[in-house]
């Protein structure tokens, strides 16, 4: 029985670079092309009729940018997930994408290894911010959404609050950790760490990683 294969779409406003992550796409063997885009609209569009796992999203296109797009897309779509995949290493668009609910961010000079390693990842669940570039704008993003209130405070408003324990290893999601490393960073075991992601999720009513992360930068859980 054949491992069902990963459904991904790109919108970018360059063909050469839809038609060269096309090849690199297409000859995986556990990845489905399923399409590309011009510009936001035509994304939406695309991912309505195509319904893909991911979608490669660029920033700057006309008509709609990527931001907006991938803001409709996860309104209507919100199974599918999204990476902001751009030439531009700004702060500002790490810090929007997620907002508007992106998997996560990589640069187009990325090497196909990392790209194909990325959307096998963010398939999984799991949030793409791995780069020192992105790492260092994440924190710095994480920094600035906390700077207006106490984590304390908002926390207080769960049904059934977070343990410190918790707060911890959610803090390290935010960074796009996996639990090895969350295991290694905060020294317990890498079970211990499946069993508090689970209660985080089950506790702030997020479906995935990247939910989760997601809503502890917009609640400001995370410093």
């Amino acid at each position: 029985m054949p491992t069902e294969r990963i459904r991904v779409i790109i919108a970018d406003d360059q063909p050469l670079i839809r038609h060269g992550l096309g090849f690199i796409i297409k000859v995986q063997q556990d990845m489905e092309w399923c399409g590309e885009a011009g510009n936001g609209h035509e994304a939406v569009t695309l991912a309505l009729k195509e319904r893909p796992d991911i979608v490669l999203m660029d920033v700057q296109m006309p008509e709609q940018d990527g931001i907006e797009a991938t803001r409709e897309l996860k309104r209507l779509l919100p199974d599918a997930k999204v990476i902001i995949l751009t030439t531009f290493d700004l702060e500002e668009y790490v810090y929007e994408g997620i907002r508007a609910g992106a998997a996560g961010y990589l640069l187009k000079d990325a090497d196909p290894d990392e790209l194909l390693n990325s959307i096998r990842a963010a398939h999984r669940g799991e949030a793409i911010y791995r780069t020192s570039a992105a790492a260092k704008m994440i924190s710095e993003a994480l920094q600035m959404s906390a700077a207006a209130q106490g984590k304390k405070d908002a926390l207080s408003n769960l049904p059934d609050p977070l343990t410190d324990r918790e707060l911890e290893v959610l803090q390290e999601m935010a960074y796009g950790l996996k639990n090895e490393d969350i295991a290694a960073r905060l020294h317990i075991s890498e079970s211990t760490v499946k069993t508090h992601v689970h209660r985080i999720l089950q506790k702030i009513g997020a479906e995935d990683r990247t939910q989760a992360v997601v809503l502890a930068i917009r609640n400001r859980w995370v410093d």
